[in-house]
């Protein structure tokens, strides 16, 4: 982990929360544009908020659109006690990222700044130096921010496609994920459970500050830094907006700490409700499980894919089981790029007259997927026509296993059935438990 990490991390173990002060000396908030203003206004503004923030993030536009704004900016992060991250946004190729990096590293001395991933890994890593942290633009908090980031890849939105490239670079590599989009916040927390993420959106921009929390902190309630410009600088009492965001953004107050955000993202979605239901058996539950309602969120259903893709070790096919487990079969072979075959219920009297439909051959691995185990009849009977296929079946994948005796059932047949939530998960998050 590097210094800056460590630094951030300390103090939000003392400070018990996640919030980083923004420092945007906009030229309506200055007695006139200059440098020094743009100075003096934030150097106050550091005094009376700093004390509740774990860092700080000056924007450099704002400082460099004034005359002797460079050099104001470097003297107030020479003047900074707590870790600088600059939000600049940089990323080009060649000497001219080496050159941004060292007016960020060099010149202003900051330990960490935002850049763009846009061209490549050869863009950031000049940003990558021994001791600092890179936050690369993921997903960001405008409105428009989804006519690109969500531009569908093999790998779901091109936003996921990014974190994960942008995370194989370093572990100096963080993500900025907009707050204002929680569904998107989610989806990168829960497909990266262990990465940092910089969550801007909160205060003007209107995102709830406990909602981003919950769905964008680690399992062990850091991992993520939540950035507050006007809603602090503006207020009548900055330092009273900053103690109470800061309260707001507690490490605890999302109570995310050891619910996974998948499981979560399923009982948000209401794939998983609680009450009293009547099963298919006829049984009573208190617990309805219904993983198809995941069609409704690309973001999480992306994110259940990415996190099944080990499961796939060595198989030549993904095997959807009709007609649940066939959104998140499709989802798994994009993401994956394993191609994906799938049983039919019933073989058709016309046509090919084909029982397993895809491209195929006798002999080959196929790994089933479905959405939820119980009993396990549909697995079975989606085994036994794949078999009869000469397809190889040793494994099933689902989202869920309901402990009913499908685990017991598949083993009877030599497949190993691995689940990504078992009932007890389910039932820790019901009301009241």
């Amino acid at each position: 982990m590097t210094p800056f990490f460590e630094r951030v991390e300390d103090r939000m173990w003392t400070l018990h929360t996640c919030l980083v002060l923004g420092v945007d000396p906009h030229p309506d908030d200055l007695p006139e544009p200059t440098g020094e203003a743009a100075l003096a206004w934030s150097l106050d503004l550091l005094q009376k908020a700093g004390p509740h923030a774990v860092a700080v993030k000056p924007n450099a536009a704002f400082f460099e659109a004034l005359p002797g704004g460079t050099e104001a900016l470097r003297r107030f992060v020479e003047a900074c006690d707590l870790p600088v991250l600059l939000d600049v946004k940089r990323g080009d190729i060649g000497s001219t990222a080496t050159a941004q990096a060292a007016a960020c590293y060099d010149l202003l001395g900051v330990d960490a700044v935002t850049s763009q991933p846009w061209l490549g890994e050869d863009a950031v890593r000049p940003f990558l130096r021994e001791g600092k942290a890179s936050f690369v633009l993921c997903h960001t908090s405008n409105a428009s921010a989804p006519d690109v980031q969500h531009i569908a890849t093999v790998e779901g939105p091109a936003y996921l496609a990014i974190a994960r490239r942008a995370l194989s670079w370093g572990d100096q590599v963080g993500l900025v994920v907009g707050a204002t989009a929680p569904d998107a916040l989610r989806a990168v927390r829960a497909a990266h459970p262990g990465c940092w993420i910089l969550a801007p959106g909160v205060g003007a921009q209107g995102a709830d500050a406990r909602q981003t929390v919950r769905v964008g902190s680690r399992a062990d309630g850091l991992g993520l830094l939540v950035p507050i410009s006007r809603g602090i600088s503006r207020a009548a009492d900055p330092a009273g907006a900053a103690r109470n965001y800061a309260r707001q953004l507690s490490l605890h107050s999302g109570e995310s700490t050891g619910v996974d955000p998948l499981l979560q993202g399923l009982v948000d979605l209401e794939c998983i409700r609680y009450g009293t239901f009547t099963l298919r058996s006829g049984a009573t539950s208190n617990v309805y499980v219904d993983c198809r309602r995941t069609i409704g969120s690309p973001e999480l259903l992306a994110s259940l894919a990415a996190r099944m893709v080990p499961g796939l070790a060595g198989a030549a096919r993904v095997a959807g089981v009709p007609t649940a487990g066939l959104p998140l079969g499709t989802a798994l072979s994009l993401v994956s790029g394993v191609p994906l075959v799938y049983p039919r219920a019933s073989v058709k009297a016309h046509g090919t007259g084909r029982s397993v439909e895809g491209v195929w051959s006798p002999g080959e691995t196929v790994v089933m997927v479905d959405d939820v185990a119980t009993r396990g009849t549909s697995l079975v009977e989606a085994a036994q026509t794949l078999r009869e296929a000469g397809l190889v079946v040793e494994r099933a994948l689902v989202l869920v296993d309901r402990d009913g005796g499908a685990r017991e059932a598949l083993a009877e047949l030599g497949i190993t059935l691995e689940a990504l939530f078992t009932l007890e998960d389910v039932l820790a998050l019901a009301p009241g438990e």
